[in-house]
């Protein structure tokens, strides 16, 4: 008879959690269960979550959401083109005595406890601003009054308004490749949902819709253990690893893997991207993904459920194809998974 390991129990336990987690998300974002998938595979992959979409589809009540029902000290930034770098780490002001202060800015100010860092329109700060917050997330430390602050249970979400030009600073591909996942949300298609935001009132009022959900659902100081443990103990079959390796040389030679794209020369479309570091945040993905479907084995499915968000804005195009990036890439990655065979 075989014996549960107590890391099996352990993991058991919390994919109950993770579950009743999404459950809280869902209280107060509807018809976005894909995007709160998605992003609790991001909370227990250990990764960064960059969502966009048009204005008013849910994106900053989302990440409201997850921050509410994720433990940990949290703060949160409003991105504005005036904002400076200098601005995250300190802000100073004059005392009543007259006399100038310094204070610890929204990275600082709950010191290395911050678990949750929420950049709201990511895209109207400057690239100094940017530059800031991507050594933050690859590093989780920042040096500041002569000393080095670590951030060992930090995870960044923001979101991208895409509707709006003026006044904003893209951030480059490269940056990009920092966020564990880029993450779409449109609005609900199912009417009966659309009535519900239309019409029902719990729906107007942001705040309260927000305490609907319970707090600190998960231990956040724990997360990374967890996330840890579910790495070891997911599994692939050598003929699942050998998919993987097919899927990464199609994405990145999709001429030679036989692939089409209408108006598009596909030996001249990909200039590089789809690193090994960008195939091991996929593996990452998808073995929560796993987790999360209780099984401890990887699949197919697994790989393609995370497949665009994880994988997409990995993608480096030759510059003539850059300005359709938002339509050839996820025409792209939907052909190499359809072209490349499963096991």
């Amino acid at each position: 008879m075989n014996q549960i390991r107590p890391a099996d129990a352990a993991l058991t336990d919390w994919r109950q959690v993770a579950l009743r987690f999404e459950a809280e998300i869902a209280k107060a974002v509807i018809g976005q269960e894909r995007a709160i998938r998605l992003v609790t595979i991001a909370i227990f992959a250990r990764g960064h979550v960059l969502l966009e979409g048009d204005v008013g589809v849910g994106k900053t009540t989302l990440l409201r959401a997850v921050a509410r029902a994720l433990g940990g000290a949290y703060e949160r930034v409003e991105g504005t083109v005036d904002m400076m770098p200098a601005d995250l780490i300190y802000h100073t002001y004059l005392a009543e005595d007259g006399r100038p202060r310094i204070e610890p800015g929204p990275v600082l100010r709950r010191a290395e406890d911050l678990s949750v860092f929420f950049f709201n329109e990511i895209n109207r700060a400057r690239p100094q601003v940017h530059s800031l917050l991507l050594r933050l997330m690859a590093e989780r430390s920042v040096s500041a009054f002569n000393r080095e602050y670590r951030f060992p249970y930090l995870q960044v979400f923001a979101d991208r308004n895409r509707v709006e030009r003026e006044e904003t600073f893209e951030l480059p591909a490269a940056a990009r490749d920092r966020f564990l996942m880029e993450i779409g949300m449109e609005a609900p298609t199912d009417p009966g949902m659309r009535r519900r935001l239309a019409f029902d009132p719990l729906f107007h009022d942001t705040d309260a819709l927000i305490q609907e959900v319970a707090q600190d659902v998960i231990d956040q100081a724990s997360v990374a253990g967890i996330a840890a443990a579910i790495q070891h103990g997911i599994h692939a079959s050598p003929a699942l690893e050998e998919y993987v390796v097919r899927l990464w040389s199609a994405i990145r030679e999709p001429g030679q893997a036989g692939i089409a794209l209408p108006d598009v020369a596909m030996d001249a479309l990909v200039q590089g991207g789809a690193s090994p570091r960008g195939v091991a945040f996929l593996i990452r993905a998808a073995r929560v993904r796993a987790w999360l479907e209780g099984r401890d084995m990887l699949l197919p499915e697994d790989l393609r459920a995370v497949f665009p968000e994880t994988m997409a804005h990995r993608i480096f195009l030759e510059p003539v194809y850059e300005m359709r990036r938002e339509s050839i890439l996820p025409a792209l990655c939907r052909a190499v998974l359809d072209r490349v065979p499963a096991p």
